[in-house]
């Protein structure tokens, strides 16, 4: 069972989210355009009907610090989710980054977006070097044994899913439309479509009847669709009975009010 609180130090002599970096030490900024829009496209459709949106937070290259004997240890995870949390930090600010010892809630899902060079690193084919934090896969199975991992090529399309079993990633497998997460009521597939602009297959959420999950702008093109659609039937009503009235004022016409027979 996924548990969601986790047992730590006293929080009083270690630092807290303000005290620590919130920016990536080693590589600054989003690598490109994809990495930037298929988060975003996660964390709007990532809406866990069992949760309220106040006890759901996501990130997206944020820094996840995880160690409280190191705490300046962290990874950097393209997206992750979190359920039963404060949407906010204390429930009063935004976050500068997610700091384990504070939250004392590990995140349900992490998604990886497979870029050149981190294919090994997030496949958990690397080792840990000597005297260094330990590798990304370490953090995620074993130190806090995130129940779901996803890695994404976008390269050649391809879609890796893990789940934590007996402590350890044991490959899932991919059918229909994609892998179900009974703690969120949700799935995630891969959808082909048009999103900021752009055509290909996207990572995003779907509900237990196989629904793609909305994402507000798409909702707002739905009911602007529909009202269109409802003005052009109206209008098509209206011009139906124009037309009606006109026939019979013809008819009149020619063969009187039918009325006064």
């Amino acid at each position: 069972m996924y548990q969601t609180k986790i047992s730590r130090s006293p929080r009083s002599n270690l630092p807290t989210m303000y005290d620590l970096p919130s920016e990536d030490q080693e590589q600054s900024g989003l690598p490109d355009e994809f990495h930037d829009f298929q988060p975003e496209l996660l964390r709007l459709t990532f809406c866990p009907p069992n949760y309220s949106s106040q006890e759901i937070f996501t990130g997206s290259d944020l820094n996840l610090y995880y160690d409280d004997r190191h705490t300046n240890w962290y990874k950097r995870p393209d997206w992750f989710g979190v359920v039963n949390v404060s949407r906010f930090y204390e429930n009063r600010d935004l976050r500068l980054s997610y700091v384990i010892w504070q939250e004392e809630v590990t995140p349900l899902v992490v998604v990886e977006l497979i870029s050149p060079g981190t294919e090994q690193e997030d496949l958990g084919q690397t080792l840990r070097e000597v005297n260094q934090p330990p590798t990304k896969w370490q953090v995620y199975e074993q130190i806090l044994q995130i129940p779901y991992y996803f890695v994404f090529n976008r390269y050649t399309e391809e879609l890796k899913a893990f789940s934590l079993v007996a402590d350890r990633y044991q490959p899932l497998a991919i059918s229909g439309q994609g892998v179900w997460l009974e703690e969120a009521q949700l799935g995630l597939g891969l959808w082909r479509g048009e999103y900021q602009g752009f055509d290909r297959l996207w990572l995003r959420w779907y509900d237990r009847d196989g629904n793609w999950i909305l994402a507000p702008t798409e909702i707002a093109e739905q009911e602007r669709q529909i009202a269109a659609q409802e003005r052009q039937i109206a209008a098509q009503e209206r011009q139906k009975v124009t037309e009606l009235e006109a026939l019979l004022a013809l008819y009149q016409e020619r063969f009187g009010d039918l009325g006064k027979r």
